[in-house]
């Protein structure tokens, strides 16, 4: 499919309030400085459910936008030169206005992964623009696409799904909560050693080569069956999210052996974990802020574990990031369990032990994001095919709530062993229409 989106209009906006003196420094948090990349992105995709006309809708995009920037000011602030903290000067938001040359069912029935950097307002690695960039692109049968770029030094799924929420409600005149801005008290900042660890630690993750990004979604009948083979025998029925990671990473061991001609090699999994609901007692769900750890699995060399194995090795991996985890990490001690943790990620990373990364959005609500003209048909995570990455695994939810898809970026040659190996498309189906 060819398709081009032409910007028609850039323009700021500001908080419809002043952010007070005594709000206008407001410092990050020691976890903001784990994730290395620029911006948190996300692509929701909404049709024209009630034929409002799209310029009713942009208008009312920016006006609630504006009321929402009030309570969420550091989203319209300006990240300072070391990243420690922002000065919440009222810059504002950047807001694109574009259209596609396209409608949006002809976008969805087919979709091209490749396309969907079309709908973002910023490239992932761009430096130097707003703390938060948004593109509103309008189809040709009056649907559209919102495209949202966020710092990742100020927000992570969660904080993500929670400030489109509020800006959801402000365009309906609904109330929302305040977000909760504890997490700098929760994880004080002392200088910047776990920005400058968790880079290194990244980057003997980040491996050179042709990377692809595939699309497999999970109907909820797949989900089923992958969770009742993954459970062992006597064992507890796992979570959607372990099933799939666990089914995933079997899956990509398999693709990476085939690929460098050696079987049974060592394997690393890391997985983020959202802390929010972990913690004792539990933080704000609407904290604002990175409040994430890594979770890691690690499956030896020269033992061949089957799902059921593997699916307990990750819900290990995740179980011990529970209360106690949390305490020590924001204790005085916490530095040293962090960077200890980190050194062995990075250590495993540079001896080339093969690793596949995982970020989960689901239950974190991007479906129910509604700005007055219903719920959106496709949330969209990117493509992110280049030269230099990592292998990513990102788990959304499916519009129906019972099903989810996996975002997966593998090196090319393992990606089409993965897109022919017949147990793996018997479950998760290769980019089908969201519709």
């Amino acid at each position: 499919m060819i398709m081009n989106v032409e910007i028609k209009s850039k323009e700021m906006i500001k908080p419809s309030s002043p952010t007070p003196n005594h709000l206008r420094h407001y410092k990050l948090n020691l976890l903001d400085q784990l994730i290395p990349a620029a911006y948190a992105p996300i692509v929701i995709f909404f049709p024209n459910h009630d034929g409002s006309p799209t310029s009713f809708q942009v208008d009312l995009l920016k006006r609630s936008l504006s009321e929402a920037l009030t309570r969420f000011f550091p989203l319209a602030g300006t990240i300072k030169a070391d990243e420690l903290s922002i000065d919440c000067d009222d810059q504002g938001a950047c807001f694109t206005k574009a259209r596609a040359n396209c409608s949006l069912n002809d976008l969805l029935k087919r979709p091209d992964l490749k396309l969907i950097a079309q709908f973002l307002p910023c490239g992932l690695a761009s430096t130097g623009l707003s703390t938060t960039n948004v593109q509103a692109t309008e189809f040709e049968c009056g649907g559209m696409a919102l495209g949202v770029c966020i710092s990742h030094r100020v927000v992570d799924g969660a904080a993500l799904s929670f400030f489109l929420e509020s800006w959801a409600n402000a365009a309906k005149e609904k109330p929302s909560f305040a977000p909760d801005f504890s997490a700098s008290r929760l994880f004080p900042v002392y200088g910047s050693w776990l920005r400058d660890a968790s880079m290194v630690m990244w980057g003997s993750l980040f491996k050179k080569g042709k990377f692809v990004t595939g699309r497999f979604v999970f109907g909820s009948a797949s989900l089923a069956l992958l969770k009742d083979r993954a459970t062992g025998v006597g064992g507890s029925s796992p979570t959607r999210v372990e099933a799939v990671s666990g089914f995933i990473w079997k899956h990509a061991m398999a693709a990476y052996a085939e690929r460098c001609g050696a079987k049974n090699e060592p394997s690393l999994l890391t997985h983020l974990v959202n802390l929010r609901k972990r913690a004792v007692p539990n933080f704000s769900q609407e904290s604002l802020g990175n409040l994430m750890w890594i979770a890691s699995a690690m499956c030896g060399g020269g033992v061949d574990l089957g799902l059921p194995a593997l699916v307990d090795e990750v819900r290990r991996s995740i179980s011990v990031v529970d209360g106690e985890c949390v305490k020590k990490l924001g204790g005085e001690k916490g530095s040293k369990m962090m960077l200890g943790c980190i050194k062995e990620i990075e250590h495993v990373g540079s001896e080339n032990v093969h690793h596949l990364g995982f970020s989960s959005w689901c239950k974190l609500g991007f479906y129910d994001v509604d700005f007055g003209w219903g719920k959106p048909v496709w949330v969209s995570s990117i493509d992110t095919s280049g030269p230099c990455f990592m292998n990513l695994v990102v788990l959304i939810d499916m519009r129906s709530g019972d099903g989810m898809e996996a975002w997966v970026t593998l090196e090319e040659q393992e990606m089409a062993v993965l897109e022919h190996d017949q147990e793996f498309t018997s479950f998760a189906s290769l980019n089908p229409s969201p519709l």
